[in-house]
This record gives C-alpha cells, structure tokens and sequence, in this order.
C-alpha cells in the first residue's frame, strides 16, 4: 500500500511539472506561428511596394466586420501572400473570425515612399519603424510587430525622439 502511495505521489510531481511547462511550450509555438505569419506579411509588403513604385499602401488601421468595404491589410496585401490563414494570429480568439485579421496597420505610414520613413516624428530607419502588430497583446501580454525591414519581434524598437 505505501508502495502505491508512493507511487501515485511521485507520478503527481511529474504532472504538477510538466503541465505548465507544456502550456508554455503551445504559447510559445503560437508565438512562432503569428512571428512566422508576421514575416509573410513582410514578404507580401516587399512585393506589393515592388507593383506600386516603391510606396507602401494606403489603408485603414483594420475593420469593424469581414462585410465592411474598406481597403485594410488583409484585402489589399491578399493577393501577395500564399494563403488568408497568414492573417491569422493562432493565440487570437475571435479577431480574426470577426474581422478577417489578426493584425493592425500602422495607418502613420500611408502612401509612404520605403526609402523615406518616418515615425512618432523621427525619420527612421526601416528597421526601428513598425508597419504591422498584432490586434492585442495575446502572447503572454507581449505584441508581435513587423517592421519596415521585414523583421518580426515583440521587442519595441521605435523611439519618440531622437538620442542625444
């Protein structure tokens, strides 16, 4: 009997351990889903920017609904990347069902030529300007950005002035 107790004690720690650490194995990999999803974004800007002369699309932040008409990431990015599952963060819940993205635009760099960036007042370099986030922070209270370079992170790289 103590044996069985033992026993059923022991396999209980084991459980106890590896429940959490496979919760944060899935979060993780969700992570790397929506990074990955980021940079296909990425990928679909550069060849939309290579079609319209260099400058980034004009569209609105994101949409109420799938119904509604106006021009967003999700519509006008579409045809530039593999598939309408990239719009789709895997820690969202219900964004991206209700309005067909996971991911906000950065609507401060409309019409904007790439070689001339700029944001928050700081002419920048691509790197340090983000295009695209996710809609809320889903992964362990952390956004994911895409920034002007193609790079995905959830490190904020942008600054509201210039270091002296």
């Amino acid at each position: 009997m103590l044996e069985l107790v033992i026993t059923v004690s022991i396999i209980a720690v084991f459980a106890g351990i590896a429940v959490p650490v496979s919760i944060s194995l899935a979060e993780k990999s969700r992570e790397a889903a929506c990074t990955s999803n980021l940079r296909n974004i990425g990928i679909g800007i550069q060849g939309y920017l290579q079609d319209n002369n260099n400058r980034l699309p004009e569209l609105a932040v994101g949409r109420a609904s799938k119904t509604s008409e106006l021009p967003v990431l999700e519509t006008v990015i579409f045809d530039y990347v593999p598939k309408a599952d990239i719009f789709h963060c895997p820690s969202d819940p219900d964004q991206f069902d209700k309005t067909g993205c996971s991911y906000n635009w950065n609507t401060t760099q409309n019409g904007r030529n790439i070689a001339q960036l700029s944001f928050l007042g700081v002419d920048d370099r691509p790197e340090t300007v983000p295009l695209v986030s996710d809609k809320e922070a889903w992964h362990s209270g952390e956004t994911n950005f895409l920034y002007a370079d193609s790079s995905s992170t959830t490190q904020v790289r942008f600054a509201t002035k210039e270091d002296d």
